[in-house]
């Protein structure tokens, strides 16, 4: 096994940070080629949408079990193998142009993705402890948030420029060059392995999903986080077939949504110390207010200046939101990072593709007003689930040992 050398910490850090938005490059990128994709390959835009909620879904349940396979077999190894597939599936996709084939390589990535990004949130914890492992994990949201700032941004110039192909072997040789910095730079961070026993692992994870405030707290940012999604699915097709912008102007859209979820994570930071029943209930009031202004301007004013302006509010609330909760969840368990870490990122991963697919499809979202209004019910979704996790996290109990002490011989 080779063991990460004090020497390239530092590197391998930095390195660590960049891999987390992975899975939000792997989603956005090829956003704004959502309508030529389903124009070229002659399919709906549902169908053409499935190719991301697919990719959304392997990487949420993969995710929720991923993370005792590596607190038993190490972070290192695995994540360099999975970097390696990744890439060639992404070189698949931009070769094969069949709806089925995108389908199955979209699968493969989000497990591919899913070994990365847990192990690369699990690094953290195996190294660092105290304030500095609070601070790096406050920076998960703000970092992951760059996905949706740059990635759709990007991809709106490559779908002009090179068709909606140039997407996948950008990713392609993108995951290429980061397994190439993984070999040279990184190593194994986990110290003390945990014997891969099955008894013991369902254990863990009993343990876990019978937290009523960590399973809560998973929920809620699942359903936040279901709010980009949805404005991700529903935002190209209202601004290029009902507005009549171009697929630049689509990634330019999303760029500011990004944004605005990396302003909230800062905003969230900041105010760190401040209680979190009293920040979370104001984010939620701003929400709500903002997604039934949003809806009810929609039958005199409809424009992307409204569609853009009213998301952006909203997704600051909601990218405030997602930092806290999800510091909260990350932290409740670190006996055990890489299960936890896994389980979090995966069932919010299952929770908002669900949510957010079904209400694209359910509403039919294709204006500013159904685009609200499906806010509004996630928007109220949250708030029941918040009273509910406030009660259970004012009553918190000390973590409970998860792992079955060995018998004494």
């Amino acid at each position: 096994m080779r063991i990460l050398k004090e020497n390239h910490q530092g590197f391998s850090t930095t390195l660590a940070f960049a891999l987390i938005p992975l899975s939000g490059f792997a989603t956005d990128i090829y956003l704004p080629s959502l309508p030529a994709m389903a124009r070229d390959l002659q399919i709906s835009a549902a169908e053409a949408q499935l190719s991301l909620v697919l990719f959304m879904f392997s990487l949420g349940v993969s995710q929720a079990f991923i993370g005792s396979i590596l607190d038993s077999f190490g972070r290192y190894r695995i994540g360099v193998a999975a970097l390696a597939v990744f890439s060639l599936t992404s070189f698949v996709i931009a070769l094969v142009p069949d709806i089925h084939v995108i389908y199955i390589m979209r699968v493969i990535q989000g497990l591919m993705i899913s070994l990365v990004v847990v192990g690369k949130r699990a690094y953290f914890v195996d190294l660092f402890s105290g304030e500095k492992l609070k601070h790096y994990i406050s920076l998960f949201s703000i970092i992951w948030a760059c996905a949706p700032i740059m990635a759709p941004f990007l991809g709106g110039y490559l779908q002009s420029l090179f068709g909606w192909r140039s997407n996948f072997y950008f990713l392609g040789f993108f995951s290429l060059m980061f397994m190439v910095l993984e070999l040279i730079y990184s190593g194994e961070s986990l110290k003390h392995p945990h014997p891969f026993k099955t008894k013991a692992i369902t254990q863990v994870y009993g343990n876990m999903l019978r937290t009523a405030d960590f399973t809560l707290g998973v929920i809620i940012i699942g359903i936040c986080f279901g709010q980009v999604v949805i404005y991700s699915l529903s935002s190209p097709f209202i601004i290029q077939r009902v507005f009549g912008h171009s697929p630049v102007v689509s990634g330019y859209s999303s760029l500011l949504a990004g944004i605005s979820v990396m302003t909230g994570g800062i905003i969230a930071k900041s105010l760190i110390k401040l209680p979190l029943a009293r920040k979370v209930t104001a984010a939620l009031t701003i929400q709500l207010s903002l997604s039934l202004l949003m809806t009810l301007t929609s039958t005199f004013s409809s424009n992307i200046y409204t569609l853009v302006g009213f998301t952006m509010g909203i997704h600051i609330a909601g990218g405030f939101i997602f930092n806290i909760i999800y510091g909260y969840c990350l932290s409740r368990f670190s006996k055990n990072a890489a299960t936890a870490s896994g389980l979090t990122g995966g069932v919010m991963y299952v929770v908002s593709s669900m949510f957010s697919y079904g209400l694209a499809n359910l509403l039919a979202v294709k204006s500013q007003a159904l685009l609200g209004a499906a806010n509004i019910t996630m928007v109220l979704a949250v708030i029941v689930l918040f009273i509910a996790f406030n009660r259970y996290s004012l009553a918190r109990q000390p973590q409970p040992v998860l792992r079955p002490e060995p018998a004494v011989s």
